[in-house]
This record gives structure tokens, C-alpha cells and sequence, in this order.
């Protein structure tokens, strides 16, 4: 297997898992363009940076299989061995992170081609970050966090839910100290594996990744901070996690549950140097039968029967060939008050149907994944699945114990997975990639995308601009980026990040962009 970042590149440019894209691109085009791939991407011609991106590295098994260097169904034994013989790192003092050094007044995030992800997000965020923070009494702790950018020097850290980083963070607050963090973008896949691994307090996830690898990894010590960092990553914040505790309104971020999330609130972060390979490459991680199949039809026609007899509006219908073509239903509507159930219950009467899933239409009755998604995520068990007994059944169902001269009954099952009409809406805000409706990989591999920014650019003046238009209107970074276009997606975070910076810039309660104590503004949750 390989144990770099860099080897690891090659190897999935060696086994035709990578394209090379060096086009012009815009980098707003990224995330939509990676979503769209069935293969890492590299943009190594990025407008306004002179660093290349890569993108979309492990989403996808076969992917990270070649980081591990093994078949996908064998990493969970890699983590074993890693947290049954862990391998402590060891400490060396170089490294290609130590070879370009800026410091104090030299920093810059905006310099960094950090891309916006989706149209909701709060800014550009960092993602792949493997972060590291030292205590004399824990030892050393690794985790992934997003650290959405606000201006040259600062970002957030996503540290809203309970881990081992926010203890270490609580426990600097109540001594009014910053916590020293490395945050090493561009490591191998080893570590991001370690690092999402829910450790506990006093486990070291990087000797985890040492064991998975079978040979320690090399730290080396911080110029700026008391903390090491990872030697061979591709670039390394030096950084402190202020002691400003969980008072800034941040995000929004788009979250695991492929949903967009709320305001978070969280600590600012300073960056007090950044360190980086000469060459170095920024990592942007990126977060679906002949004699069946005639049934399908005859089940789909009476089962929209048995809906419009019941007033419901179908959208789509599925008879799954996993249910046989004859047993499960899947179920598009456009519910009132009532009508999941009334669906389940329409369905469900309909000749040997058995399992019947009714959803929003705005899932794919199609897609396995949606469907299951709808039921993880819209599904209260106790109110939303409805089990009827001693109805009639399809004597040739396996599950049915054998009664010779009976014909059996059977269970039915439905499931409501539509939205209750007791939670908000804004809850199941799909994460949306910006310009996913007007850029396309196939175009942008033939000739790029997007303009260059407009040349000296005055950050004052566009800050004031951006002032006069959330003045008026709260604004969405994505629509920042959108009106003030011509001036390019950098000159843009540089005006946000002033804004930032002189503390005039707030968020309203779903994350766009106001002036801070407007009508717009959100305001702090309640102290418990």
C-alpha cells in the first residue's frame, strides 16, 4: 500500500482512477464538477491560484481500496490491526511541509484555492484537514473538522458536537488560553480514516494510522505553536483555537446526512503561519429479470387505482424487482395533512402487496439509496410504520410456514417516510452544489470554464458594495460570488473576509450573509 499522499496520487493515476483537467476552471465549478466524476479529479489550471486541486480522491470504494492497498471488504481489518497494534509516530525535524514557511502579516486563506462546496455554505471551508492538537495529560489527538474561512488570518472549527478536540478546547476556555492545533491538509487517506475515528480521550489516532500502514508516521515540530504536525503533508496551518468559546454564528454546513444543516456555533480559530511543500497541492475532500418484470406494471397501474380512489396525488410509483414485482411498492406523492397513511393504507389493500413505502416526491422511488435515505432521515418508528396482521397473503411466500390444506395469512407492513408536517421544511434541505445546473465535466475537460476576475480589484470598495446589497437583503455567499461575479471569486472572500474582520458581518437564522444587529440578524441560542 502506499504511505503518502503523493504515492497515493500516482497510484490512482497509474490505475486510471484520476483525471487531469488543466483547462482554465473556475473554482466555483469544482464541487459540481467532482460530483459529477466517476474519477478523482486534479485541476491543475485553477483561475486567480497557482496551486492545483484535487478532489474526490476516496469517494468511492474502489478508490479508497487503493489507498489501503487491499480489496475494499479488507480495510476494516487495516483499522483493526491499527487499533489492536498501534504504531506511535516518531519525530523528525524536517519534512517537504517545512520547505515554504509564511508567518505573521504574510499569512493569507485567500491565496489558498479553497472552494465553495455548496450553494448554502457559509464561505469557502476547509475540509480535509487532519487536525492536531498536544495534551500533557491525553497525549496527542487527530481529527477532521471543517474550518469554514472568514478572513486572512481566521477561520472557524466545526466543533459543535461532544469529541475529543472541543474537551481540549473547553478545557484551554476556562484557563482563557488558546489551544495550539497543526491542521495538515493533504495527508495519506490513513490518517483521514484515524482521524474520523471516535478514539477514546487518551488514544492516539495516529499511531491507529501507523498500525494501519505498518510503520510510524513522521510528525515534526511547529515553528509558531507548541504542537507538531504531520511532515510530509502538502500544506499545514499553524494555528490557535481562541478562547472565545461557542459565540460565533457560522455555516451553513452541509452535513453527513446529504441535508443541509443549520448555524452552527463555534470558536474562532487563528492562523499563525502557513507551511507548505514548494509544489504543493490542496485537497479539497469531497462530502447508488424476464418473468418479474412483466408484473411491474399490472401492480403499478393498480396501485395508482387504489391512490386516486383514496385522493391522493401520485408522483411515481416503484414495484421493486427486489420485492419480486409483486410484493413491495414504492411511493411518490404530494402529500396533505394525513395522506402518507392513507397511502400506506390504499397500497397496502392492493392484491399480494406486502412491504409499501410511501415518501415525498421529491425523493427517486427509483434509487435504493434515496429511498433508504427518506426512511433513515423522515421516519419515527412508533407513529410512521404500521403493521396489519391476518391479511391476505401469496401462498407462495417463503416466509410463510407450510400448512398443508390452509391457506395462510400474512403481515403487512407500511412505512410513511413523507415529512411530518410538524417539522420545518428548512430541515430537509437537500445539499445543492453551486452552478450544478450550468456546468458540465465533459465541457470543462474540452475547454475549461468561467472568466478571469477583473484586475485590481479594491477590497474596500467591494466591501462597501457587499454592505449596500445585505443591507437591504440577507445573501447567501454563493449569491455573493453570483452578483459580483465579475469581479472574481477571490476579490469576493477578500471583501467577505474585511467584512468579517471589522465585525460588521452577521448571519440571519439560515445562514445568509447580514449586517450584524440588523432586523436580519440571527440571535444566540438561550443559555441553558
Amino acid at each position: 500500500m502506499s504511505t503518502s499522499f503523493r504515492d497515493f496520487i500516482d497510484d490512482l493515476r497509474t490505475g486510471g482512477h484520476l483525471v487531469e483537467i488543466d483547462k482554465p476552471v473556475d473554482i466555483r465549478h469544482i464541487a459540481t464538477l467532482v460530483d459529477q466524476s466517476d474519477k478523482a479529479l486534479m485541476f491543475t489550471n485553477v483561475n486567480g491560484y497557482d496551486m492545483p486541486v484535487v478532489s474526490g480522491l476516496i469517494n468511492d470504494r474502489d478508490r479508497l481500496a487503493v489507498a489501503m492497498g487491499c480489496e475494499f471488504d479488507e480495510i476494516e481489518g487495516r483499522l483493526r490491526q491499527g487499533l489492536d497494534r498501534p504504531i506511535p509516530p516518531e519525530t523528525v525535524n524536517s519534512g517537504p511541509a517545512r520547505e515554504i514557511l509564511q508567518e505573521g502579516d504574510d499569512v493569507d486563506l485567500f491565496s489558498l484555492p479553497v472552494p465553495l462546496f455548496s450553494i448554502l455554505d457559509g464561505g469557502p471551508m476547509i475540509t480535509a484537514g487532519v487536525t492536531l492538537a498536544q495534551d500533557p495529560e491525553l497525549g496527542l489527538n487527530a481529527g477532521i473538522y471543517r474550518l469554514l474561512v472568514k478572513d486572512r488570518r481566521t477561520t472557524g472549527i466545526d466543533i459543535v458536537t461532544p469529541n475529543n478536540l472541543r474537551k481540549l478546547a473547553e478545557k484551554a476556555l476556562a484557563k482563557n488560553r488558546p489551544l495550539p492545533i497543526s491542521i495538515n491538509i493533504g495527508t495519506h487517506p490513513a490518517s483521514l480514516i484515524a482521524g474520523t475515528f471516535k478514539a477514546a480521550p487518551g488514544v492516539d489516532e495516529i499511531a491507529i494510522a501507523g498500525g494501519m500502514q505498518g510503520r510510524p508516521m513522521q510528525l515534526t515540530p511547529c515553528k509558531t505553536i507548541d504542537a507538531p504536525c504531520i511532515a510530509d503533508a502538502e500544506i499545514v496551518l499553524e494555528a490557535e483555537i481562541m478562547p472565545t468559546g461557542w459565540t460565533q454564528p457560522e455555516g451553513r454546513f452541509g452535513e453527513f446526512t446529504r441535508l443541509m444543516g443549520g448555524l452552527h456555533w463555534n470558536p474562532l480559530v487563528r492562523i499563525k503561519a502557513i507551511s507548505r511543500r514548494r509544489n504543493a497541492l490542496y485537497y479539497a475532500l469531497h462530502m447508488p429479470w424476464e418473468n418479474i418484470w412483466p408484473s411491474g406494471p399490472i401492480y403499478e397501474a393498480a396501485v395508482r387505482r387504489a391512490l386516486h380512489e383514496a385522493g391522493v396525488q401520485v408522483t411515481a410509483v416503484n414495484i421493486t424487482p427486489g420485492g419480486c414485482c409483486h410484493w413491495h411498492a414504492i411511493i411518490a406523492i404530494k402529500p396533505l395533512p394525513g395522506d402518507g397513511k392513507n397511502a400506506m393504507m390504499a397500497a397496502l389493500s392492493v392484491a399480494d402487496m406486502k412491504h409499501v413505502v410511501v415518501v415525498d416526491d421529491d425523493v427517486d422511488v427509483f434509487d435504493g439509496t434515496d429511498v433508504e435515505w427518506a426512511i433513515a432521515t423522515r421516519v419515527q418508528a412508533d407513529k410512521d410504520v404500521m403493521i396489519v396482521s391476518g391479511a391476505r397473503s401469496k401462498p407462495l411466500d417463503p416466509s410463510l410456514p407450510p400448512v398443508p390444506g390452509h391457506i395462510p395469512t400474512t403481515s403487512k407492513m407500511g412505512i410513511d417516510a413523507t415529512i411530518s408536517d410538524d417539522v420545518p421544511r428548512e430541515r430537509y434541505e437537500r445539499i445543492a452544489y453551486a452552478y450544478a445546473d450550468s456546468v458540465s465535466l465533459a465541457e470543462v475537460v474540452k475547454k475549461g470554464s468561467g472568466k478571469l476576475p477583473a484586475d485590481g480589484t479594491d477590497t474596500e470598495t467591494l466591501s462597501e458594495r457587499i454592505r449596500k446589497a445585505i443591507s437591504t437583503e440577507p445573501l447567501y455567499f454563493a449569491e455573493l460570488t453570483e452578483r459580483f461575479e465579475a469581479e472574481g471569486f477571490q476579490a469576493v472572500a477578500r471583501a467577505v473576509g474585511a467584512l468579517h474582520e471589522s465585525g460588521a458581518l452577521w448571519q440571519d437564522p439560515v445562514g445568509k450573509f447580514c449586517l450584524k444587529g440588523s432586523d436580519f440578524a440571527a440571535k444566540p441560542p438561550p443559555k441553558k
